[in-house]
């Protein structure tokens, strides 16, 4: 449809659902002849479509400053309200100048007008688009009001006006069912459902020559099961069910956790630690070495992205207590790996009733999840049953098949079928 778009947020880089589900969007759009374009506080996207705006990053000095003051009990300063707008200023020009430069058509702010981790610039996509008028796709990932920190603040004026704003040329975009539901009730604002997805139509990437070490570098011996945690180290990621769920295997095991605590601070990650020392397990923490390409680090080793590592996996654990949507269960769906699952709401309303078979526990590790859980590790053609079946509805349901009919949609409401020039 040639038209261009422009990706907004606090970052684009690294591993976490924004930056990865922001890829398979471009890539569809990219797809089918639209080029994009990116502004945020962190990139690695291509240089020449990007445009680096340091002060929308979450983790800016001011910004992370401003931040905590507006999450805080009691009136807000006059002085805060000042720089919030001062702020709010700033990054519209930033804005009228990202789109000036690139002839942006269709603004997609990326869960920045869905959670206030810089709410200036959830205050200033909102007017910017209110000024322009300009076609906008808000994707939103994660509601302030799903997170309990957010709802102690002096800013509500602001929440409730811009996260997210209720403006009649915007399309609303929510990966779940129970955000679609509550940002209606709330907020009187209809939404389109997409879910996150995986290209499911082409084929996983297996073990080469380069990844074919990955058990003896990450220290997995091959008389011992290697199960993978693929998720960061954060407290919502339920990270000791899995720990105790090999200490219950009692077999030789290594549970592999691929990244760091990142951003949420480091009490969990100790807390991991001192718990898998505790029940004696081996819990290998390994993203020094894990990142989102491979490449080499500093002292000469090898570094494996997580594509790498999954290949290797006899079991993959992911026992969150929260998700928005769940990235690394379909990332294991692909990958063909039995997974244990924690049954949370997400999983429970969007994705266990489309028929997925998987171990499954109920906020703790029952006995019929560590009988089930041998039971699978022992039979093999059960385990090859359960990961094709799996394999086949996510090609129906999260393909990229499903991501492009939904965009497509989308952009018939802003622009009619004739000029899209559709296939």
């Amino acid at each position: 449809m040639n038209k261009n778009i422009g990706f907004v947020s606090f970052r684009f880089a690294g591993t976490d659902g924004v930056s990865l589900e922001t890829k398979k969007w471009a890539d569809i759009f990219e797809r089918n002849n639209c080029t994009c374009f990116y502004m945020g506080g962190e990139l690695d996207t291509p240089p020449e479509h990007s445009m680096f705006a340091p002060y929308l990053h979450f983790q800016e000095p001011e910004v992370r400053s401003t931040y905590e003051q507006c999450f805080s009990r009691g009136a807000r300063p006059p002085e805060l309200t000042r720089t919030l707008h001062e702020h709010r200023e700033k990054i519209k020009a930033s804005l009228y100048e990202f789109v000036e430069k690139f002839s942006i058509d269709i603004l997609v702010p990326e869960n920045a007008v869905t959670i206030p981790l810089n709410v200036p610039l959830g205050m200033a996509l909102t007017e910017f688009i209110a000024e322009t008028g300009i076609n906008t796709i808000a994707h939103h990932h994660d509601f302030f009001w799903e997170r309990k920190r957010f709802l102690v603040n002096c800013v509500w004026d602001y929440l409730n006006s811009c996260y997210p704003p209720h403006l009649g040329h915007i399309h609303h975009v929510v990966i779940n069912t129970s955000g679609q539901n509550q940002l209606a009730l709330r907020t009187g604002i209809s939404s389109t459902l997409i879910p996150n997805v995986m290209d499911f139509e082409t084929p996983a990437p297996g073990i080469d020559d380069y990844n074919r070490d990955v058990r003896e570098v990450l220290g997995v011996a091959e008389d011992e099961l290697f199960i993978l945690q693929p998720t960061r180290v954060v407290q919502r990621k339920g990270i000791e069910h899995a720990i105790e769920l090999v200490a219950r295997l009692e077999r030789k095991a290594a549970l592999v956790i691929s990244h760091a605590s990142g951003d949420e601070g480091y009490e969990y990650q100790t807390r991991v630690h001192e718990y898998a020392d505790m029940l004696g397990i081996r819990a290998i923490f390994v993203d020094d070495i894990i990142a989102d390409s491979r490449g080499t680090t500093a002292d000469g080793r090898k570094i494996y992205n997580l594509q790498d590592v999954y290949p290797h996996a006899d079991l993959i654990t992911y026992p969150s207590i929260f998700e928005g949507f769940g990235n690394a269960f379909l990332e294991t769906v692909y990958f063909r790996k039995p997974i244990m699952v924690n049954n949370y709401s997400i999983y429970s309303h969007d994705i266990k009733p489309l028929g997925f078979q998987v171990i499954e526990m109920d906020d703790f590790v029952a006995k019929d999840t560590v009988r089930r859980t041998k039971e699978v590790l022992d039979n093999p053609d059960l385990a090859r049953e359960m990961v094709d079946r799996n394999y086949e509805l996510a090609l129906q349901y999260f393909s990229y098949s499903v991501l492009e009919k939904k965009l497509w949609y989308i952009a018939r409401s802003f622009y009619g079928i004739e000029d899209l020039h559709l296939k």
